[in-house]
């Protein structure tokens, strides 16, 4: 059995500690590790294989977290260039894996705490994947939550699929006790979804199979999705395209201790605070609160609040009322605002920068390239750049030349002239980088080549 782990999503509803280049996912909230790291180590205890499906911009995050996590089975990327939401993902997963496999897919920020649960109920769905039935899986509900769809179920037969419903309607809901919430997770052999999903969704699998067909061998274990190709195909879930349609569907009722800890509210039934320095909060009179800061806080006479500081943005809402997070990455989104995309710390696939700090006019960086990386031969349209070496030594291109860098040695690109950074060393260049125009946004470059093969 092969795991395809679904690797893409925003994570929206927990900003600003979850951004669009770094989601939830890979937020290490539990003893140091990420949820995605969680979902590889228990799965491979069960799996023979991981099949990992990201976007190119998280692939290098998700990368180096693998090489972290303690795991020894082999590992497949299919790297997509924009989402179209999981019946286009799982099938062009699918299409690279023989007909007769069998596939578990989970989400990559699930928490699973019942792990011998989970077991007996992966179990229970192989024999029903054996029978050629697609499997979903049904959490026990523990609460009215109106935030999840709901299956309905006789047994292990789907009776049908709700949407997220209203308060009332979910206290119904837990009141009969045949309905669960919908995991999101599935089981069943490759060919089976594939016939499937060419039933009922044909222009899906039309599409997909072309792009497919069309893919950019990276290695023997890693392949990238074209972006016309990828655009092509329809925009769906796999709910909508096949489950909620064809007649092979089976529900697993699954009590796992599972969350999908999809807001503030459930990540703070799991943690109370998280402070990277051990600095635990002082509250004074203050109780049942989520705190989390790289800074020492101090509450006092204040109940049931959320408070998310991170060094560009400060969040503070009722819990009850965390859901509403997502009007303020509307509202955000809709100011063109880079604090929906990106932490002041961004990892790159060639290091890290962090921006000390930022103006209208100007913008000042750390930059850190790992031994034996470069970034992309560029230009920039809006800026001028001053990079100052501190530690290492850098190889700089700037138009046709190409020199040394030293500690406390600098150098200057103009607007608009090509360049490059790398780091031809043993250890790691650091420098300063100052950024002067009239837009200093990174939205502002232009690659005209890349060794990660990234778009623009």
């Amino acid at each position: 059995m092969i795991n395809i782990i679904l690797c893409g999503g925003n994570g929206s509803r927990l900003w600003p500690l979850s951004r669009q280049f770094f989601p939830k996912q890979f937020i290490k909230l539990f003893d140091n590790k990420s949820l995605f790291q969680l979902t590889l180590e228990r799965n491979q205890k069960l799996c023979d294989s991981s099949f990992i499906i990201s976007n190119t911009e998280q692939y290098f995050l998700a990368l180096e977290q693998e090489s972290e996590s303690s795991i020894s089975s082999a590992t497949s990327y299919l790297l997509e260039p924009v989402g179209r939401n999981t019946a286009p993902a799982i099938a062009l997963a699918c299409m690279a894996l023989d007909k007769e496999e069998i596939v578990l897919i989970t989400p990559s920020d699930h928490l699973i705490k019942d792990e011998i649960a989970y077991k007996k109920v992966l179990d229970t769905a192989l024999i029903e994947v054996e029978d050629n039935s697609l499997v979903t899986f049904g959490i026990t509900p523990t609460y009215p939550e109106i935030g999840f769809g709901y299956i309905e179920a006789d047994g292990f037969n789907v009776l049908s699929f709700k949407e997220k419903p209203n308060l009332e309607t979910a206290e119904k809901y837990i009141e009969k006790g045949n309905y669960y919430w919908n995991s999101g997770m599935f089981m069943f052999k490759v060919g089976v979804f594939l016939e499937e999903l060419k039933k009922y969704a044909p222009d899906i699998y039309k599409f997909s199979e072309i792009a497919f067909n069309n893919k950019v061998n990276i290695s023997d274990r890693q392949f990238k999705i074209k972006m016309d190709d990828m655009l092509s195909i329809p925009e769906e879930s796999i709910d909508y395209a096949v489950m909620e349609k064809s007649n092979c569907v089976k529900v697993i009722p699954s009590d796992i201790i599972w969350s999908d800890l999809g807001n503030f509210q459930s990540l703070s039934h799991e943690v109370d605070f998280i402070t990277p320095n051990h600095l635990k909060p002082i509250e004074i009179d203050s109780f049942n609160n989520l705190i989390i800061s790289k800074k020492q806080v101090a509450t006092i006479d204040i109940n049931d609040l959320v408070i998310i500081d991170t060094p560009d943005a400060l969040l503070i809402s009722k819990k009850s009322s965390s859901q509403k997070v997502k009007e303020v990455v509307a509202k955000l989104k809709k100011d063109n605002s880079e604090l929906i995309k990106l932490h002041t710390l961004v990892h790159r696939p060639w290091g890290t920068y962090e921006v000390l700090l930022a103006t209208d006019k100007y913008k000042l960086k750390r930059i850190i390239v790992d031994a034996g990386k470069r970034l992309s031969l560029q230009k920039h349209f809006h800026r001028n750049e001053h990079w100052i070496v501190v530690s290492g030594t850098a190889t700089v291109t700037v138009g046709k030349e190409k020199k040394l860098i030293r500690p406390n040695e600098s150098t200057y690109i103009k607007m608009g002239e090509i360049h490059r950074l790398e780091n031809e060393g043993k250890i790691p260049v650091i420098l300063i980088e100052a950024q002067v125009g009239e837009y200093t946004g990174e939205d502002d470059i232009v690659r005209i080549e890349d060794d990660f093969e990234r778009e623009n």
